[in-house]
């Protein structure tokens, strides 16, 4: 609870909205034992008084009546009614959503006909008609506001259930014999209630909004009762005369609906999953830059070259290392592996390329990042928006995710040209067509008019590929694009991909955790552990001479065809916290080589071999292995 709240805190809108609604709650709930006048008292002698004037703090009404404490009783009043009127409609939609999302079939089809009928009429007519029939009365307009409002939770909780009536878990609380009500009081409602809450907290204005309307025009609150609605009718005989009366009730009813709007905002935002990570706020559209060491130079001729680059997440007040001074290039024609455990940094190296890391949280807060001698670190956006898909193009690892499933695969082609190149639609459908048959999709003509659901993972991954080639670019990022296939379909990949880069003259970085793909596709490794690169050098000599500890134990884990019973021994422990990481070598607390030098200060990429560099002072020694 106490995140949740450093969340919310988090939208300064949402932290206003909150302290003017408790205020007004407070005040509302203090109402009673306040020195205020009888709400209800005429006093005709002293009618339409002006602020200030007199006793009457915020002047008087048409009948003499003391305007504050007619506001302060009507703001009660209507604040009780608004949130039972959305209490009533939440319990009851969330009900009749859940049932008929849980149960489907010819209990949905008749339930959700009923709703249905119930949203053909405009929800003012509705909830006039209800009054209508009823008659006047702060009850009945309660009412009135529940019932047109209960099909907006039903709709709403109706599908968040139907997504969870068939999730495995339910399927398992079934296999287990737990009934139904225990099911849906179980595993299905406190899947729902997040949303629950959500839609009370943006709706709960508009309730409060509707029963000011109906009270304004005689159908709610009966006379002498005051509340907000009843006292702007009253009021609007006078509107030129003596506005006064209108605008305080006015002014607080725009206090009330704009601070609960701003706070079901924010409690929306806070309780999103996706967002608890970030900020609140829209991602900038590259990543933030704030270096403050000098700015290293390129120093060889590499097409694409990272100098001791540095990126961070800072979230509440934490700072996560996750890229902590990384050097790697990469030249025309090669490909270079980088390889290492799950949040070693591998991917976010690779986005902080073109500024793709999230802001906020991420900022990029040291080093440099040279494509052609050109730093991009900090570059203009549109330079980078003009690199991006077009120079330096990424593959990434789920293109269910990345293609939009709205479009055809064609459309999304064709964009991707069309946004950098001034082509014709159908000289740009013909080149769509002809990236397709480079990444050996058949039948390309036809694939072309496909959307993304009617194509296997393999194809939607040769898509993602040909995506990637439509501009002729020349460094290709590939964050696992084979993770998620086969071994048949990986193969054709990664084929695909060494057939492309020693045609066309690509610098490609893929990303990997399997050793096989860097045996066969990479001519240079870079091993990645805690943000650093720990050891870098040709892939034969990598895979025949691993120097540094960890890398040793990575390829310990792989199991070798031919290569008689061995025990695969797993590495001990855990990678560290990317935000807890102390002096020395990162690895030191999983190495059984440790020394209490390995702790004492920074050890630096040093080279070992030809071609092979290593951050250990204990290196492994030289003993020729077999290449899986």
């Amino acid at each position: 609870m106490s995140g949740f709240f450093k969340l919310l805190a988090r939208n300064r809108l949402a932290l206003g909205g909150l302290i003017v609604m408790v205020a007004v709650v407070l005040l509302s709930l203090l109402t009673p034992l306040l020195p205020l006048a009888n709400p209800d008292v005429i006093d005709t002698a002293n009618r339409f008084k002006l602020p200030l004037e007199g006793t009457a703090l915020l002047g008087t009404d048409h009948l003499g009546r003391d305007l504050l404490s007619r506001l302060l009783w009507g703001t009660r009043l209507s604040l009780a009614v608004g949130f039972v009127a959305a209490a009533v409609a939440a319990t009851l939609g969330a009900t009749i959503g859940i049932v008929a999302g849980f149960y489907g079939g010819k209990t949905d089809n008749i339930i959700m006909r009923g709703v249905d009928m119930l949203m053909a009429f405009p929800y003012i007519l509705l909830a006039l008609a209800i009054v209508a029939a009823l008659g006047p009365g702060l009850m009945n307009a309660l009412i009135a506001v529940s019932a047109v409002n209960i099909p907006f939770f039903a709709r709403n909780i109706r599908g968040v259930t139907v997504g969870i009536a068939h999730k495995e878990f339910v399927d398992a609380a079934r296999l287990s014999g737990m009934g139904d009500l225990r099911i849906i009081a179980t595993e299905v409602l406190p899947n729902v209630i997040p949303v629950i809450v959500i839609a009370i907290s943006t709706t709960v204005g508009w309730m409060i909004l509707e029963t000011a309307g109906l009270s304004f025009l005689g159908l709610g609150s009966q006379p002498p009762q005051a509340d907000l609605g009843s006292m702007l009718g009253e009021a609007r005989s006078a509107l030129i005369t003596n506005p006064n009366t209108s605008i305080i009730p006015g002014a607080m009813i725009l206090i009330i609906v704009m601070a609960i709007n701003l706070l079901g905002d924010g409690v929306r935002d806070a309780l999103d999953p996706r967002l608890k990570s970030g900020a609140l706020s829209r991602p900038m559209p590259a990543t933030r830059v704030d270096r403050k060491a000098p700015i290293p130079t390129a120093s060889d001729d590499a097409l694409l070259a990272l100098r001791d680059l540095h990126t961070q997440f800072h979230v509440k007040g934490r700072v996560y290392k996750a890229v902590g001074g990384v050097d790697l290039s990469v030249r025309p024609g090669e490909c270079l592996g980088i390889i290492g455990e799950s949040g070693s940094g591998k991917s976010v190296t690779a986005l902080s390329v073109m500024g793709l890391v999230a802001s906020p949280p991420g900022v990029i807060t040291g080093g440099a990042v040279y494509y052609q001698g050109q730093d991009l670190v900090g570059a203009p956006y549109e330079t980078l928006r003009r690199l991006r898909g077009d120079s330096v193009a990424y593959i990434f690892q789920d293109p269910q995710a990345t293609l939009h499933p709205l479009y055809t695969i064609g459309d999304q082609l064709i964009e991707a040209v069309r946004v950098h190149h001034p082509k014709g639609k159908a000289e740009a459908r013909a080149h769509a067509i002809d990236l397709l048959k480079s990444v050996r999709i058949p039948n390309a003509e036809d694939r072309i008019n496909s959307y993304p659901h009617e194509l296997s993972g393999g194809m939607r991954q040769r898509v993602g590929i040909a995506m990637a080639l439509a501009n002729d670019p020349e460094v290709i990022i590939a964050d696992e694009p084979t993770t998620a296939l086969d071994v048949t379909v990986q193969a054709q990949i990664l084929s695909l991909l060494d057939d492309l880069r020693r045609e066309r003259g690509l610098a490609i970085i893929f990303i990997t955790h399997d050793f096989g793909v860097v045996a066969q596709l990479c001519d240079r490794v870079a091993v990645m552990y805690a943000g650093r690169i720990v050891e870098e050098g040709p892939t034969e000599a990598i895979l025949n001479t691993a120097a540094h500890p960890y890398t040793a134990r990575l390829m310990a884990c792989v199991p070798e065809l031919g290569g008689g019973r061995r025990r695969l021994a797993a590495i001990p422990g855990l990678p560290p916290g990317v935000d807890q990481l102390g002096i020395g070598c990162a690895f030191a607390d999983r190495c059984d080589k440790v020394q209490p030098a390995c702790r004492a200060a920074d050890i630096p990429l040093a080279p070992l071999r030809p071609g092979q560099k290593v951050r250990c002072i204990h290196p492994e020694p030289a003993r020729p292995e077999a290449v899986a």
